[in-house]
């Protein structure tokens, strides 16, 4: 792990700023902090961090509106977004992630299974910057690596977040194999075996066969194997 990996922390409460700041420090990380959506997106231009882990409920901006302004530009787009929030709803949970976040963290929280998720986001953004911008294509859908589109044929392309392109091209990687919630989150998110939600990688799925519907619909790109998970459907 560099010195050099940057974690900006945004939450109102200054117990939990000041917790996760000495946590993070304590592992080698610089750490810069602020107390509401609007003083995050101020400081934000002065260093590109390497993660941002961010409030959900806060006075002003809420963390979901931050993370869509953050997304909006260019610059930030793949830098990781560890939502913290107080309700673990799926509905909350697919708020957050369409809104452009990688993960989510329900309060109150383990400090040591937070640094587990901090570091795996940390490492599976090092190998996004290595991998290959080659396009990979199963069945009509091809995938571009390169600015994380998608299309069905000959059909315009869809807008994937890092996310959800990671998760779609593991699956379109894996032909014929049946992945279930916890070996993705593994492969794709990197995190330690029996560490994150399965409920993440199902909202993901959700949310990624909505935007391939648009693509073509009841093509069911992606199957779900009761029981066991989910692959890709290679006879689109």
């Amino acid at each position: 792990m560099s010195d050099s990996e940057y974690i900006l922390v945004v939450d109102d409460d200054p117990d939990v700023l000041g917790t996760l700041m000495r946590a993070l420090k304590r592992q080698g990380f610089d750490v810069g902090t602020a107390s509401s959506g609007d003083e995050a997106l101020r400081i934000l231009p002065g260093r590109i961090p390497d993660l941002i882990i961010l409030d959900v409920i806060m006075p002003g901006l809420t963390g979901f509106e931050v993370c869509e302004r953050i997304r909006g530009e260019p610059q930030y787009d793949q830098v990781p977004i560890l939502f913290l929030t107080a309700r673990g709803q799926t509905d909350d949970i697919v708020t957050g992630l369409d809104a452009g976040g990688d993960d989510y963290v329900v309060k109150p929280f383990e400090l040591a299974e937070l640094q587990a998720r901090v570091r795996a986001l940390l490492r599976r953004s090092e190998r996004d910057t290595l991998r290959s911008n080659a396009q990979i294509q199963v069945g009509s859908l091809t995938l571009d690596s390169d600015t994380c589109q998608v299309q069905a044929g000959d059909s315009e392309s869809i807008q994937l977040t890092s996310t959800e392109h990671r998760l779609l091209r593991y699956l379109m990687e894996h032909i014929n194999q049946a992945l279930s919630p916890g070996h993705l989150l593994e492969a794709v998110w990197g995190y330690p075996p029996s560490t994150g939600d399965p409920d993440l990688v199902r909202a993901h799925i959700r949310n990624l066969r909505s935007k391939l519907d648009r693509l073509q619909q009841n093509a069911k790109f992606i199957k779900t194997i009761h029981g066991v998970g989910y692959m890709i459907n290679a006879d689109t």
